[in-house]
């Protein structure tokens, strides 16, 4: 029955089996990192990794002013939601910010507004987001501007992946594609 395309049969029994899904994002599972996040989010409520439990959640880190990165990623994100549908409702997005003197609480609420009102942005003290950032190993550095007392950030351009049970699975690099963060999301919303 499978002829020529006995390795696409094989595949799809294995998939069938239980096997683990192959994923497009470098594979973390299992990783002694990025397993607890404890900040304020965007309306003043503290918010552990733990309140998402039941979604596949896609954590970002990065700032406001940020001109392509940042937004590129949660636009991605909110495009993909929509694309999915139902299974959408079950994907959470959030935004950590790295800039947490500029990032207030009303900046971030417009901020997540303009992709998906579902996102959850996340803000600490200058010492809450260094604590935050070592525990998923992103690097961030301010990058002084043209002018006195202005900035920008160099960050880490890549985002964590954790399953409904909220265990991280994956790390997607910045540029991989809506298509392959699809496949991603959706084989983890199948429960892989």
């Amino acid at each position: 029955m499978c002829g020529a395309a006995f390795t696409a049969c094989n595949d799809v029994v294995s998939a069938r089996a239980g096997a683990a899904p192959v994923f497009r994002g470098v594979d973390i599972t299992g990783a002694e990192y990025a397993r607890t996040l404890s900040l304020t989010d965007q309306y003043g409520q503290p918010r552990t990794l733990a309140d998402f439990k039941g979604k596949v959640t896609l954590v970002f880190f990065g700032f406001t002013q940020c001109p392509d990165v940042c937004p590129a990623t949660m636009a991605e994100l909110a495009q993909i939601k929509t694309k999915l549908g139902a299974d959408g409702n079950r994907v959470q997005g959030v935004f950590v910010t790295l800039d947490p003197e500029r990032d207030t609480p009303e900046m971030l609420k417009a901020y997540m507004a303009g992709f998906d009102p579902s996102f959850v942005a996340l803000r600490g003290t200058p010492e809450q987001t260094a604590v935050a950032a070592k525990e998923f190993k992103v690097f961030y550095a301010k990058v002084p501007g043209k002018s006195p007392g202005t900035y920008s950030l160099d960050h880490t351009a890549g985002s964590y992946v954790f399953d409904a049970n909220g265990k991280v699975r994956l790390f997607v690099r910045y540029g991989s594609g809506s298509e392959a963060l699809t496949a991603d999301l959706k084989a983890l919303l199948a429960g892989g």
